[in-house]
């Protein structure tokens, strides 16, 4: 009788560990190559499914991005409350306070993770390690300029989702490139989303530099004012980085489509509609 009772014990643990196994592993920490000659699959909008082991990315406005998965999760970034009348709730919002368009006061209370990205009611860095089984939120804090009063640290995060088995970053109001410390915290990021606006965040030739030191594989620019800052932005990327721009507002991308050579994806904002 007790080896019975052991083996229904064994058999109901099953499934919380398969729920630990969900989330495909990712190289963040490692140095990994990108797929050669693969390419990338477009959907048309945010409701269709995601395929399997897949994550669509969708340009919302300013910063604002939606990330969806297959299983059905859904993240937004830099989330003001404003993305459009649809009939739509998050899992996971990402903020940063720098200015009224990366965050808002009023997180609806139905979302049910909202993330702020500066210090916490406890004096603290904000430190998130949010695991969902089928993705991984974490994020690195930055420091933000604050006029005559310097740096402020650990003010802005940079925000991780390991998902699929990619490694997708959100650099965020980045004011300053990342110290080796914070290098070696974000890892080998597939996909990254970059501010280009050239003054409020990081100059471009500043950015351009850490985007080369990234060197991940699918480049997004977004923060940028009119198509002059994008335009800059993407011939001082020209040669070590391909260029695709093709008018879309969201792409799918996997570890199988990641493109052979490094490529910025120039993606248009557009707010959510059914």
């Amino acid at each position: 009788m007790t080896r019975i009772w052991t083996l229904l014990l064994l058999i109901l643990s099953w499934p919380t560990v398969a729920v630990a196994q969900d989330r495909t592993p990712s190289h963040c920490i490692a140095l990994a190559g990108a797929a050669p000659g693969l390419t990338y699959i477009h959907t048309a909008s945010y409701t269709d499914p995601v395929p399997a082991e897949a994550v669509r990315i969708s340009y919302v406005d300013h910063a604002m991005f939606l990330i969806q998965t297959t299983g059905g999760l859904s993240v937004m970034t830099d989330f003001t409350g404003r993305y459009g009348a649809v009939a739509f709730t998050p899992d996971v919002v990402t903020m940063n306070n720098a200015h009224g368009t990366h965050f808002t006061r009023s997180v609806d209370p139905a979302i049910p993770h909202p993330l702020e990205g500066w210090w916490q009611a406890d004096g603290k860095p904000a430190d998130h390690y949010l695991d969902l089984g089928e993705m991984l939120v974490r994020n690195v804090t930055t420091d933000l300029r604050s006029g005559d009063a310097g740096a402020l640290p650990d003010a802005n995060s940079i925000f991780v989702f390991e998902v699929a088995g990619l490694c997708i970053g959100h650099l965020g109001h980045l004011h300053h490139e990342p110290t080796p410390a914070q290098y070696a915290a974000l890892g080998r990021m597939d996909v990254v989303m970059a501010a280009v606006d050239g003054g409020r965040t990081v100059d471009l030739p500043t950015m351009i530099r850490i985007l080369q030191r990234l060197r991940s594989s699918v480049v997004i620019p977004m923060h940028w004012f009119d198509r002059r800052t994008l335009d800059a932005f993407v011939a001082g990327m020209q040669g070590d980085f391909a260029v695709e721009r093709t008018g879309r507002t969201d792409l799918i991308v996997s570890l199988d489509t990641l493109p052979d050579q490094p490529t910025v994806m120039v993606l248009e904002p557009r707010l959510l509609s059914q």
